[in-house]
């Protein structure tokens, strides 16, 4: 018993211990490194999708902020990959590997030690995006290198000796979106950098593409140069296609192994612009009285003075249309229509007299006097209408009014 406890405990160990690799990396220039099966000592996979792995910074639980990993579910294997920045020179990363055996679940760890070296950014940057490729595939370093040598033969060739890829990200994380069938490829965006300056063929493909930048994306557009890269399996999106350049620093020159011959020229001119920058006198600046004061009543004067004008001007065409229409009013009533209907007048024998006189209420003979009860006709003749509108607004007689037989209750018997 006490020996099978012996053996496990010694497969135990073996399980757990940590392997150890040494990688390094160079500041401004992609670092990618795959992580699959055989780092483990695994030798085959019996289940789809077997092994998973975490990898993080040592003693942190994740990785530094410019690397990143991803999984590939075509290689069925794991990816590191990032550009170390200029923060990073000179320091040494330690990232743990924990790698997971999903069949009967026995982990193992690998330690991945890396240092960055030193090395000087490239400033000549050409960006591009391939649309028929997935990150993964950049791994690969035969179409890396198939990649570089359009440009190191064809396109830059003054890049033969240092050209490198300095950035690589696949277009779904750098705001791309997904494309709508799985079996289309999400594409990647690329930047190759040298020291060297553009070449003019580089020049005349900038100048090219250049009316296609206000288009998000423009796969359908050919180049010049799209058969160079179509006839080793890229096809770019000219829309994506910049070059980005500044002047190489002076300090990169006694590095570069191409300039040992005109070390000794950028040497001069680097202590004559020194010399320039010491002659040149320092700026001083003014004094608070020395400041100029603004004067803003000629502003104001201005500001109100054509908003005056023109409220003056509508004002006067205003008062103009309401005076004609006043006069234009006043002419209308000067020349008044003629009425064709007169008006109807009740004549009474005696005008200044009344026709009855006033009785009291409790006579009972008030009652019965037709006279007092009875109102006068109107004449005929003051029916009759003008002579020119005879036979229009022509009213019948009224009839003449009969009194009735009240009772002493005022009710007509």
């Amino acid at each position: 018993m006490q020996f099978l406890l012996l053996i496990l405990a010694c497969l135990g160990v073996n399980s757990a211990r940590a392997l150890q690799f040494q990688l390094q990396a160079n500041v401004g220039e992609l670092f990618t490194y795959k992580i699959e099966p055989q780092l483990f000592n695994w030798t085959h996979q019996v289940i789809s999708e077997q092994f998973r792995y975490r990898p993080s910074l040592q003693n942190y639980p994740d990785l530094p902020s410019w690397m990143r990993y991803m999984y590939s579910h075509e290689y069925h294997a794991g990816f590191l990959y990032g550009t170390p920045p200029i923060s990073a020179a000179g320091k040494s990363l330690s990232l743990d590997v924990v790698a997971l055996n999903r069949q009967n679940y026995e982990t193992r760890q690998m330690v991945i030690s890396m240092f960055v070296a030193h090395k000087f950014i490239t400033p000549n940057v050409v960006q591009m995006k391939i649309d028929n490729l997935n990150w993964v595939h950049l791994m690969d370093p035969g179409r890396v290198e198939n990649l570089r040598n359009i440009f190191r033969k064809d396109l830059w060739p003054g890049s033969k000796e240092d050209l490198s890829v300095v950035f690589m990200e696949s277009a779904v994380n750098m705001g791309g979106r997904l494309p709508l069938r799985p079996q289309q490829r999400e594409g990647v965006i690329v930047h190759v950098g040298s020291f060297s300056q553009f070449s003019p063929r580089l020049k005349e493909l900038q100048e090219e593409v250049r009316p296609l930048y206000k288009l998000p994306s423009c796969t359908y557009k050919r180049t010049s140069v799209q058969k160079i890269f179509e006839n080793v399996g890229f096809k770019l999106d000219w829309c994506a296609f910049k070059m980005v350049g500044m002047e190489s620093p002076t300090e990169v020159l006694y590095h570069n192994n191409q300039a040992t011959g005109r070390l000794n020229e950028h040497q001069k001119q680097h202590q004559q612009t020194e010399e320039q920058h010491r002659h040149i006198e320092h700026w001083m600046g003014i004094s608070r009285e020395d400041v100029p004061m603004r004067n803003y009543i000629d502003e104001f004067a201005f500001a109100f003075a054509i908003p005056g004008m023109i409220l003056a001007v509508l004002l006067g065409m205003l008062s103009a249309v309401l005076c004609f229409q006043h006069h234009k009013f006043s002419i209308h009533l000067d020349y008044p229509m003629s009425s064709t209907v007169q008006m109807v007048q009740c004549s009474d024998t005696k005008p200044m007299q009344p026709v009855t006189t006033l009785k009291s209420l409790k006579d009972p003979n008030f009652l019965l006097d037709n006279t007092s009860l009875r109102s006068q006709s109107p004449n005929n003749s003051l029916y009759q209408l003008d002579s020119g509108a005879s036979g229009i607004y022509a009213r019948p007689k009224p009839p003449p009014y009969k009194g009735g037989t009240l009772g002493r209750n005022a009710v007509d018997i």
